[in-house]
């Protein structure tokens, strides 16, 4: 029997960036907690390919660097479907150079793709979720909002922001209900990582740096998801859950 605490059903999730990697892995373990799923992405083909996995899934296209085009959407939804209860600020990219050379339109790139949608969304949809009092907003932090690595420094700022950025909503936004808490991924084998999982060089160094000794696999993040959209975390509010093998707690 499932515990009532961890129990999503009758909630609706939205999660970007959910159409492969660890958006669709963790809208898969919402869907599979009770919850009905709504998918977002900008690849409609990829997108409606994802809703097709999960049975009772939705999708919701839009732009998440786009500010207008995402509370014109959010609203939309709202208006059309009910609430929803619980978002997962899953979008995000990566580019690595020297940060010598880090060119500027990709430094822009990742702070639009990876702070500003958190931001865009997390607004849109806190908004409706104020007025009823009751709410919960998960942003995918990262290892690196942490750590440095080199060749992705802004990447690094981006993800720090995210934490922080999380941090401002609970400030903000406990007092009317919200609980809005984040989670920090070790090193996963998704594709935004399919060039250092191709690296035997670099799992190597991986294996050995990480406690657990190997790559994490998505799944393994659906856990802390269900928690913090569920009761169980009812006043955990402003956290960064990092699920690494335990490379943040290890030199």
């Amino acid at each position: 029997m499932t515990n009532p605490l961890f129990d999503l059903t009758g909630r609706r999730a939205l999660i970007t960036g959910s159409s492969q990697g660890i958006g669709l892995a963790l809208a898969r373990g919402l869907a599979q907690a009770g919850a009905q799923v709504v998918l977002n992405g900008r690849d409609a083909g990829r997108l409606a390919d994802a809703v097709a996995q999960i049975p009772g899934a939705v999708a919701l296209p839009f732009d998440v660097t786009d500010h207008a085009a995402a509370r014109a959407a959010v609203d939309g939804f709202e208006a059309d479907h009910g609430p929803l209860h619980i978002l997962v600020n899953n979008a995000g990219m990566q580019f690595r150079a020297p940060l010598e050379e880090f060119p500027a339109d990709a430094f822009q790139q990742l702070l639009q793709t990876n702070v500003a949608s958190v931001f865009n969304v997390g607004q849109a949809v806190a908004r409706h979720m104020i007025a009823r009092g009751a709410g919960r907003i998960i942003n995918i932090a990262s290892v690196q909002t942490a750590l440095a690595r080199p060749s992705i420094a802004p990447y690094t700022a981006t993800k720090g922001a995210v934490g922080n950025l999380t941090k401002g909503m609970a400030t903000d936004w406990a007092r009317h209900g919200l609980q809005c808490n984040a989670i920090a991924p070790g090193y996963f084998d998704t594709p935004l990582n399919a060039a250092l999982v191709a690296d035997p060089d670099f799992t190597t160094w991986l294996e050995k740096r990480t406690p657990a000794g190997r790559w994490g696999r998505v799944e393994e993040l659906v856990g802390a998801c269900v928690f913090l959209a569920s009761d169980a975390a009812s006043f955990v509010n402003g956290h960064v859950l990092y699920v690494d093998g335990g490379i943040t707690a290890s030199l």
